[in-house]
């Protein structure tokens, strides 16, 4: 049997990225806790000939396999860093090249990062509307890092880290083996 694939995909350029580490922070704890393959990507994984692309029959092979795992994933974790109150534009312009049909009913958590408290409600204002569009299930729990919560790029505050815990539980309504994993290594 074939494990499950869990994809985090963030809309970030930079390397390293708060936003990036949040994501991984969470990848590595669900696939702990439910034993799912994952794979973490950033906008520089996509490659340059998304900003050319109108359409995904434009993009370069690169790109074509990084929406291919998103849309073949099991669940996805989404990221984005907070650019005067929203995702960047080229965040936007690859999930445009998605069709809606393809993240249906699919278990997303969102996250975002940013510099400061102004930009927490990002996730629910610009994130959790742009996957309801596409019918996806994004779990309750938002997570959002400031600058604050993080060190060395690394998830650093306690607050943070048990939002993370919250969100990766949630995981169980959609993947109920990872319960029984839980409890098994308890």
């Amino acid at each position: 049997m074939a494990a499950l694939r869990l994809v985090g995909i963030a809309g970030s350029f930079n390397r390293p990225s708060k936003t990036y580490a949040l994501i991984e922070d969470v990848a590595d704890r669900a696939a702990r806790r439910y034993g799912f393959e994952r794979t973490v990507y950033d906008l520089r994984d996509v490659g340059p000939s998304l900003g050319s692309a109108l359409w995904r029959k434009d993009l370069d092979d690169q790109a074509k396999g990084v929406i291919d795992a998103v849309v073949s994933a099991d669940a996805l974790i989404v990221g984005s860093p907070t650019y005067k109150g929203s995702y960047p534009g080229l965040f936007k312009h690859l999930i445009d090249l998605i069709d809606p049909g393809e993240l249906r009913a699919k278990p997303i958590i969102i996250t975002a990062t940013g510099g400061g408290d102004r930009h927490a409600l990002m996730v629910e204002h610009q994130l959790r509307p742009l996957f309801g569009f596409f019918m996806s299930h994004t779990l309750p729990t938002a997570v959002y890092g400031s600058d604050r919560d993080f060190e060395n790029y690394k998830v650093s505050s306690e607050a943070l880290s048990k939002r993370i815990g919250e969100v990766v539980s949630e995981l169980a309504a959609f993947f109920p083996a990872g319960d029984a994993m839980l409890a098994a290594a308890e």
